[in-house]
């Protein structure tokens, strides 16, 4: 009896599916998938178009249906309406950094404090300066959004498109090695990788290892995670690295330390928070391996400095076609390089295209040939906001207020 009720049942089962009675539990999970992936797709677009990818956001619409989708490709549209395009190579603005201070009492006590005073900006300084970037409309970019080079080396502008009153800007740091002359002088020690993937700093307070934002890097990441309409497509800043003490705070130099086993963990340690770091939108360049002056340097230093750059950094933080020259020291007057210049064609031919000097008369300034693209950064440190605050330099005023957090000199 009890087997045949079973029996009756199955077919039963058999004989409503093939009636249709429980097609519609089909119709219910196929429609719930659907707005389940409309729902994905209209959050990724909304996520593209706050930072300025509008064709990638619509693309990413198509295909989805409904009054969200409609109202959200109309307010895209809407916007591209009113893009304005920025295409002029000289235009493009260019902040650069130092290292920042965590602690002024100790860094203005040490041994180097004239130097960390002149050079420097603490991050009670640098938090302001960020906010009013956001607040004045900037927005970060870097070199992999505006120059595009062929396999040939041949060098092309791509121009960037922007809502009226919002502005390209790069921001970049130098020596992010956290060289051993920083060692508790109220610096951060190095740049880590965290149990959730993201980039932070490694500070050392009392003896106390602790893990957060104490530099730029995990400061800009934490500001536009709040504020993603201050990054184009994802872009951060750009990362000029050295090579004589290690990379991003690793002992990592062979030729400094010795081919050990210590040196090849301390690469591998590097490598991971370099990938990571690329992944979260930052651009590497080289700073030269040894911080070398490059207009008083002979073309053979030169050459054995980028040798060793590209046998200890470059697999590290991977190929860059961007030299930032250290102390600003250019290889050239503000005439195009020429192939008479020997330092240009071997660093040229090293796979160097994007050249950065330093030049603070002027809020931006580029050089744009088929071969190369040249860009002038302003130096943002003790000295300048100094100028600033005198009114001997008036630069930074397009940029911020610096009245408003800099009182070094009351």
């Amino acid at each position: 009896m009890i087997k045949t009720k079973r029996t009756s049942l199955f077919i039963g089962l058999i004989l409503g599916v093939s009636l249709g009675i429980y097609g519609n539990i089909d119709d219910d999970v196929m429609a719930a998938k659907t707005d389940s992936q409309t729902t994905k797709a209209v959050k990724q677009a909304k996520s593209l178009s706050q930072q300025y990818q509008y064709k990638e956001a619509k693309a990413v619409l198509s295909g989805h249906k409904g009054s969200i989708v409609n109202h959200l490709k109309k307010s895209i549209n809407n916007q591209q309406s009113k893009l304005v395009t920025w295409n002029d190579p000289t235009k493009i603005s260019h902040l650069f950094y130092h290292s920042l201070i965590v602690d002024p009492g100790k860094a203005f006590s040490s041994k180097q404090a004239q130097g960390y005073k002149d050079y420097m900006v603490t991050i009670d300084e640098f938090m302001p300066m960020l906010n009013q970037l956001y607040d004045n409309g900037y927005v970060l970019i870097n070199f992999k959004d505006i120059i595009s080079i062929d396999k040939q080396g041949k060098v092309t502008f791509k121009p960037i498109k922007l809502p009226e009153g919002k502005k390209p800007l790069i921001i970049s740091q130098d020596d992010v090695n956290y060289y051993e002359y920083m060692k508790n002088s109220g610096f951060a020690d190095k740049l880590v990788v965290n149990k959730q993937g993201d980039v932070k700093n490694q500070y050392i307070d009392k003896g106390q290892k602790k893990t957060g934002d104490y530099d730029m890097v995990p400061i800009i990441d934490t500001f536009i995670k709040k504020h993603p309409d201050f990054s184009y497509g994802g872009s951060k800043g750009v990362i000029a690295e050295t090579g004589y003490n290690g990379a991003l705070g690793y002992r990592s130099s062979e030729s400094q330390y010795g081919d050990t086993k210590k040196t090849h963990r301390e690469a591998k340690k590097a490598t991971k928070v370099a990938n990571a770091m690329k992944k979260e939108g930052w651009q590497f360049a080289s700073h030269s391996w040894g911080h070398i002056n490059m207009t008083t340097a002979s073309v053979d230093d030169i050459k054995k400095d980028t040798a060793l750059w590209q046998k200890e950094v470059q697999p590290i933080v991977g190929k860059t076609p961007v030299l930032i020259f250290p102390f600003g020291a250019d290889i050239g007057s503000f005439t195009n390089y020429t192939n008479d210049n020997a330092k240009y064609t071997y660093l040229k031919s090293s796979g160097f295209s994007i050249f950065d000097n330093v030049d603070a008369s002027q809020t931006s300034w580029g050089q744009l040939t088929n071969d190369y693209y040249r860009n002038a950064r302003i130096n943002v440190d003790g000295i300048r906001l100094h100028e600033t605050m005198t009114g001997e330099n008036t630069v930074l005023n397009d940029f911020f207020n610096t009245k408003d957090f800099y009182h070094r000199d009351k």
